[in-house]
């Protein structure tokens, strides 16, 4: 068994695969943010890991009885660069240290980023070896550029200069009165919209887009009384126009490749379809059981390097 641990900034996360990579058991539980609050912060984050880990650890334990680990992995920053840092990740990588030397197995660390496009391959079925990823998240809005070779290779082409676009997505919702994270309630508003949503202009410079002026545009929108719903709509067009033209951009200077898409945005029905029907069949999504923050991919990351 191989085991995975990932303690985000909202969402505590651990995974059991087998040798073959199958999943033999995950369980995660979002941390808890007081209502009309658009964050938490990171000491409350940190304590909160700290009490679910067990609990989790139990669930694990019930589903596959003792686990008969033969390495452990565990995302320890959120990017794969120097300096990536967040206390939260601390916990996570402690918890995993502490079980690899109880077992006496290998202890491998690696980015929350990673993790997450080793899970959407996994979860998309998909084994390419050059493409780009569109990462999405309240924490992340960025377009790399991957190679997989006998490690991971990510280097960033695109991003956002101001929020991303889960923040975007949050801030809107917490406008509305949804709870945070806002992106789930969003969703099934915006199911809702009438045929003219609200139009949410875009903000896309090359590789960069920017999502302030839009969550302005919308604040503004909901003050002059325009419909939750109609709001919830324009903001997923635009952060899907946002993201199909940076990819466009990227695509012109670059080249042509398949491209994957991961992140807890990306688990939005209409992004998904609606990028989908702009790429075809260049186009993978990570299941949207397994978009948003999870430790699958650390466990992946941990059989990688044992087997």
């Amino acid at each position: 068994m191989f085991l995975g641990v990932d303690t985000s900034c909202y969402t505590t996360s651990l995974a059991v695969i087998d040798a073959e990579g199958r999943l033999l058991s995950e369980a995660r539980k979002l941390l808890t943010v007081p209502r009309g609050e658009r964050g938490l912060r990171q000491a409350d984050g940190v304590f909160q890991h700290v009490q679910n880990l067990p609990e989790l650890a139990a669930v694990l334990n019930k589903e596959v009885g003792p686990l008969r680990l033969q390495a452990v992995a565990a995302s320890t920053r959120p990017r794969p660069l120097t300096g990536s840092y967040l206390p939260v990740f601390t916990v996570g990588a402690s918890f995993a240290r502490s079980l690899a030397a109880a077992f006496g197995v290998p202890f491998f660390e690696l980015s929350h980023q990673e993790g997450h496009l080793l899970a959407g391959l996994w979860s998309a079925g998909v084994e390419w070896q050059s493409f780009y990823v569109v990462h999405l998240s309240g924490g992340t809005t960025e377009v790399l550029a991957v190679e997989m070779k006998d490690e991971l290779m990510l280097s960033e082409l695109g991003g956002t200069e101001d929020l991303h676009a889960g923040q975007f997505i949050d801030r809107v919702g917490v406008a509305l009165g949804l709870p945070f994270p806002s992106g789930p309630n969003l969703e099934k508003l915006g199911v809702c919209a009438g045929p003219t949503p609200l139009a949410v202009p875009v903000a896309v410079k090359g590789g960069i887009l920017s999502f302030s002026g839009p969550e302005s545009h919308v604040q503004r929108a909901l003050l002059q009384g325009v419909r939750p719903d109609d709001a919830a709509r324009g903001v997923e067009h635009c952060v899907a126009q946002s993201v199909w033209y940076i990819l466009k951009n990227i695509r012109r200077e670059y080249g042509v490749k398949p491209v994957l898409f991961v992140g807890g945005v990306m688990a939005n029905a209409y992004i998904r379809s609606y990028l989908s029907e702009k790429i075809g069949n260049n186009a993978a999504f990570a299941s949207v059981a397994f978009a948003g923050d999870n430790a699958v991919g650390a466990a992946l990351f941990a059989h990688k390097f044992t087997c």
